[in-house]
């Protein structure tokens, strides 16, 4: 077989597909492959799983590739040696045109950052709907795009080491590191141990920075405004980001409040888990992002939080909802806490009852009542 020189350095540039000679149309493959290709991989669970490769890098003299397991949350994401992947059960990447830069289009200032107003205003102006468009559909793939590779592996806060679960936009000479460092009081974050270290000799801090309004046993919830503590909130919104995949980090912290729930001892109030409101959300959202840290979650804060959302509400005599979309195990929780408000609500109650007198006593939209009750099969339509 004679093959031209330009025919040579073609193959040559493009070596994730080898064919061999004579062998019909058997195909072998070899590294580096292309961005976009599935393979089985092998998981940490020494069985193999499809996966999708996301990006791909040279580490001395082998390629690492950062894959996407088609069956499992994005959370799982992670960089894997190229020995872990089986070449002989590759497919090609399939071919799909470019996302639409719609964020582009919501501010032609370069460099502004989007505020929640300024997105909102925008949407006024074009009539974006709020149920899923094809608009929406495109920024979440523009969205997956920007945040696609984990750029923080790994967090130290307090006495836990964490691993993350998604991207967060911490600053260029932060991100891109193995392991963050942050204080576990004012959640400064650092590059290094030693600067941690040094740190704490200087943070007077032992509380968030707020006013406390609940107090039971050891766990305390403390009101921080936005405003007020700006840098404090700045540096939870990143934190949080690390953990949740669906939430857009907004840069004007000003128009929420935050409540941080912390588990005390003598050494001080240690953050749980958090939730975040508008101060006046013309939605009627009473949560407008809810996190409930990995060393905290299973074991009942995160509907404590939702229900402490619900009592606020009930204090200013307005009924409330959770802001859209809810990230997976957001929904969880939600649905988990709705559905047993209502049943001991049916339970206890003798005589007829609206879905208008259930949500008064709740303070739960009654669109949430009506999609939990459907999910239930307890409510029916003549």
């Amino acid at each position: 077989l004679i093959m031209s020189t330009k025919e040579q350095n073609r193959n040559l540039r493009s070596p994730s597909l080898k064919t061999s000679v004579g062998e019909g149309d058997k195909n072998e493959w070899e590294h580096p492959l292309s961005i976009g290709c599935r393979a089985s991989t092998k998981w940490r669970d020494g069985k193999y799983h499809v996966a999708e490769i996301i990006e791909k890098r040279q580490e001395d003299d082998s390629w690492a590739y950062y894959v996407h397991y088609i069956e499992f949350n994005r959370r799982l994401d992670e960089w894997v040696p190229a020995e872990n992947i089986d070449l002989a059960d590759v497919q090609k990447p399939n071919k799909k045109g470019p996302v639409s830069d719609l964020t582009a289009s919501t501010d032609s200032t370069p460099g502004r950052k989007i505020t929640r107003n300024l997105k909102r205003r925008y949407d006024e102006i074009n009539h974006v709907q709020k149920e899923e468009d094809e608009a929406k559909s495109a920024l979440e793939k523009e969205h997956e795009e920007i945040t696609k590779v984990k750029n923080i592996d790994v967090i130290e806060l307090g006495r836990y080491e964490i691993d993350t679960w998604y991207f967060s936009p911490y600053p260029e000479e932060f991100s891109n590191t193995s392991k963050l460092y942050l204080c576990e009081f004012c959640l400064k974050y650092m590059k290094k141990r030693k600067t941690l270290c040094r740190h704490k000799t200087k943070c007077d801090l032992r509380h968030p920075p707020g006013n406390e309004i609940y107090r039971k046993d050891s766990l305390s919830v403390f009101e921080v405004d936005g405003k007020k503590n700006k840098i404090y909130c700045q540096n939870l919104c990143l934190l949080a980001k690390l953990f949740l995949d669906h939430k857009t980090l907004y840069y004007d912290v000003e128009p929420f409040l935050f409540y941080i729930m912390c588990d005390c001892d003598s050494h001080g109030c240690h953050m749980v888990g958090y939730f975040s409101k508008e101060k006046d959300s013309p939605d009627d959202y009473n949560l407008a992002c809810i996190l409930t840290l990995p060393p905290y979650q299973r074991k009942g804060y995160g509907k404590l939080l939702i229900a402490f959302s619900y009592e606020l509400s009930k204090k200013e005599g307005k009924v409330g909802s959770p802001e859209k979309p809810l990230s997976d195990l957001g929904l969880l929780s939600f649905r988990s806490y709705w559905t047993r408000v209502l049943l001991e609500i049916l339970r206890q109650h003798q005589g007829n009852l609206s879905i208008k007198d259930i949500s008064t006593m709740t303070a739960i939209k009654t669109d949430d009542i009506i999609a939990t009750l459907q999910s239930l099969n307890l409510i029916k339509y003549w």
